[in-house]
């Protein structure tokens, strides 16, 4: 009989074992440090050479276009940093930066394992759960420092205590400080250094849509641009959604999350050949998806980050599938002021429901048509992204001198002279 181990065991034991790995990793280190203290006779020795100034992780090779604008402006700036990454196949590893040293660190458990004895004066990453399940702060990084991966305000949107057990997290706006302050009074948390940096990756996605030609006139073009899972519009709606928007005469394009066709490969694959491509219907998987929004007058999403990047970037109008939403997970359900994504989405656009899917062409008419849903929409945009076109440089600013106030702490009056 074959020994089975559920994932909770697994994790636990996993969880185990880097802990009694670490407690004699740091007694030998421990030891180590104490006998070069005898052999200098308690004079102050150098910092060890194999410390790492500065480390960036990135759990997923998506998360690239989040950290290439920071790259390259340490990279002009001469300062040296890994890249840590969790994916064999990360576009980093064969980055153009000659100060940018990528590697290939494991995937899941196996990179954890090596950032949980990590030898560093600063770590940055995107990644939430810091310190609550196998990635365990390192007791040879002085400070951890998250920055985010998406344009919204809502940090508490993160499974709960995401966020505790960082040092410092880079912000876009003032929501974010305002929860961020109230979580940490509620669980007694030492305060976070918080600083404004705006959205280095969004300043670099507004650079590539100036870049882009002019759209020529064409027909009114919606696009559907579902999230997966079953919260999910394909899920909800499914064949009564894209019934309903052939129905209106406009061309209609179907851009699905790539998760539905590894995760929900039968569900996909029946609306695909029941709605194959035509002249009013186009299925799209390009891997570069702004020449689709580009072209697109209206997007309809769900919890998609993307629509964000359309309301904000292309400055278009959107239709939202918000449904009841399950709090009890994230961090946002300890709190309570109004959640940031379903307060503010309907006032950039309809919510779509159950009720008003079979007239979905009055409720594209109307939003297209509304002014005001415009004026909203580029309210919440300079409301929510702070500092545009000065992302990347507020955020290696903020590490250098980091880098700088930590080190030169280390330093004693002789070294300082």
């Amino acid at each position: 009989m074959r020994l089975y181990i559920d994932p909770g065991t697994g994790s636990m034991l996993f969880a185990i074992v880097i802990g009694v790995f670490g407690v004699l990793l740091y007694f030998l280190k421990g030891l180590i440090v104490k006998l070069r203290f005898l052999i200098s006779r308690g004079k102050k020795t150098a910092m060890d050479a194999s410390e790492i100034p500065l480390v960036i992780f990135s759990d997923d090779k998506r998360y690239w276009p989040v950290f290439e604008p920071i790259v390259r402006d340490l990279n002009e700036r001469d300062f040296d940093v890994v890249y840590m990454t969790a994916s064999s196949d990360d576009p980093a590893l064969e980055n153009p930066y000659p100060h940018c040293k990528a590697q290939f660190i494991g995937e899941g458990n196996r990179a954890f394992a090596k950032l949980n004895f990590l030898n560093a004066t600063i770590l940055l990453s995107t990644t939430p759960g810091l310190d609550v399940y196998q990635w365990k702060r390192s007791k040879y990084v002085k400070y951890y420092v998250h920055t985010m991966h998406a344009p919204e305000a809502g940090l508490p949107m993160y499974e709960v205590f995401g966020m505790d057990y960082y040092d410092a997290i880079l912000l876009n706006c003032k929501h974010q400080e305002e929860d961020i302050r109230a979580l940490e009074k509620l669980r007694d948390l030492p305060a976070k250094e918080l600083t404004y940096v705006g959205i280095p990756f969004m300043d670099e996605k507004l650079k590539k849509v100036r870049s882009m030609d002019p759209i020529a006139p064409h027909e009114r073009t919606i696009l559907l641009a579902p999230s997966w899972g079953s919260n999910s519009i394909l899920n909800r709606f499914g064949e009564e959604a894209i019934r309903a928007l052939l129905d209106t005469g406009y061309h209609i394009i179907i851009r699905p999350h790539p998760q539905t066709f590894q995760s929900e490969k039968e569900m996909i694959e029946k609306l695909m050949e029941k709605f194959p491509n035509s002249d009013r219907l186009e299925w799209n998987r390009d891997t570069d998806n702004y020449p689709v929004l580009a072209r697109s007058d209206l997007m309809i999403s769900d919890f998609s980050g993307v629509i964000y990047e359309f309301a904000f970037l292309f400055d278009k109008p959107v239709i939202c599938a918000l449904q009841d939403f399950d709090k009890s997970k994230y961090d946002v359900w300890w709190l309570d002021t109004p959640t940031w994504k379903l307060e503010y989405i309907p006032q950039m656009g309809a919510i779509l429901t159950e009720d008003n899917v079979s007239n979905i062409k009055s409720l594209i008419d109307s939003v297209i048509e509304d002014t005001q849903y415009a004026e909203n929409r580029r309210n919440i945009c300079k409301e929510v992204w702070l500092y545009p076109e000065e992302g990347s440089k507020r955020v290696v600013d903020y590490l250098l001198n980091k880098y700088q106030e930590l080190t030169n702490s280390e330093k004693t009056p002789e070294e300082e002279v």
